[in-house]
C-alpha cells in the first residue's frame, strides 16, 4: 500500500461502514438468494462429485479425499489457517477482527458458507477474492478453473472494480483495507492466465515462520486435497482427530 493511501474501510465509519456493506434492499435480496442457495449445495451430492471429478480433471487431485475428510479437512483449514491467519493479519492493521466478519457479511453472506468453495459458484468465489485481501490467492484462482470461463469472470469483474462501474464496487469497498489491492490480483489473474507456474502474491504475515508451513498445506487446491486425505477416514478416527489435534499437526503439512 502506497504511503498515504487510505480507502473506506479504515477512514469511514462504522455507520457508513454498515450501510455500503449490507447495500440496497434490491441488493440485499439478491444475496439472501445467493445465501440460501450455496446451503442447498450442500445436500446436492452429485454436485460435489462432479466437482471433484472436475478437478481430478485439471491435474489437482489424485485421489479424491471422502466427504469425512472433506468435512474434518474444513474444519481444520478454518481453525489452523483461516481464522488465526486473518486474526493475525488485521490486528496487525489495527482492525477489529469481528466487526470485519460483520462487514463481510453484510456484503456477501454465501462467501462464508463454504470454507473449502468447493460447492460455491463462480459469483461467489469471484466475491470472496474481491472482498478479502487474500494470503495465497491462487486456492480460489484453482478453484476457479473448475467452472467453464471462471477466470475470466474473474477478471472481468476485477477490471470494472478498478474502473469504478461494478455493481457493487461500494459494499466490496467498505471492506477491502489495501487500496492497491486489486490491481495485485488483476496483474496475477492475467499471469496466472498465461502460466499456472506463475508465483502468487502473499499477503505479508503468512510468510513468518509461524504460518510458512501451514500457508505451504493450505495455500493451494493441489496440497490442501492432499492434506484432506491423509486424514482419518473413519467416524471414530474423526472424532478423535477433532478432539484431540489442537493446533496444526505439522507431521502432516506440505513438505518445504
Amino acid at each position: 500500500m502506497g504511503e498515504g493511501m487510505s480507502t473506506a474501510r479504515t477512514e469511514a465509519s462504522a455507520f457508513a461502514l454498515l450501510r455500503d456493506a449490507a447495500g440496497t434492499p434490491a441488493e440485499m435480496a439478491a444475496k439472501a438468494r445467493r445465501l440460501a442457495e450455496a446451503l442447498a449445495a450442500y445436500v446436492d451430492a452429485r454436485k460435489l462429485d462432479g466437482r471433484l471429478e472436475r478437478l481430478r480433471d485439471l491435474g489437482y487431485v489424485d485421489t479424491p479425499p471422502t466427504r469425512l475428510q472433506l468435512i474434518v479437512g474444513s474444519v481444520d483449514m478454518l481453525r489452523f489457517w483461516i481464522v488465526p491467519a486473518a486474526e493475525d493479519y488485521y490486528a496487525s492493521k489495527g482492525i477489529d477482527f469481528t466487526f470485519h466478519q460483520i462487514l463481510r457479511f453484510l456484503d456477501e453472506p454465501a462467501s462464508l458458507v463454504d470454507p473449502t468453495g468447493f460447492l460455491s459458484t463462480v459469483d461467489n468465489v469471484v466475491g470472496h477474492l474481491m472482498q478479502v485481501v487474500h494470503a495465497n490467492p491462487a486456492y480460489d484462482l484453482q478453484l476457479l478453473e473448475e467452472h467453464e470461463g471462471g477466470l475470466e469472470e474473474l477478471e472481468r469483474q476485477l477490471e470494472a472494480m478498478l474502473a469504478g462501474t461494478h455493481p457493487r464496487a461500494r459494499s466490496i469497498g467498505a471492506i477491502v483495507e489495501e487500496p492497491d489491492y486489486h490491481a495485485r490480483l488483476l496483474a496475477y489473474v492475467r499471469a496466472y492466465r498465461g502460466s499456472r507456474e506463475t508465483a502468487p502474491p502473499l499477503r505479508d504475515n503468512v510468510t513468518s515462520e509461524r504460518f510458512a508451513p501451514i500457508e505451504r498445506t493450505f495455500g493451494t487446491l493441489p496440497a490442501a486435497m492432499r492434506y484432506f486425505g491423509r486424514l482419518p477416514s473413519s467416524p471414530l478416527g474423526a472424532i478423535r482427530h477433532l478432539r484431540r489435534v489442537k493446533a496444526f499437526p505439522m507431521h502432516l503439512a506440505e513438505p518445504a
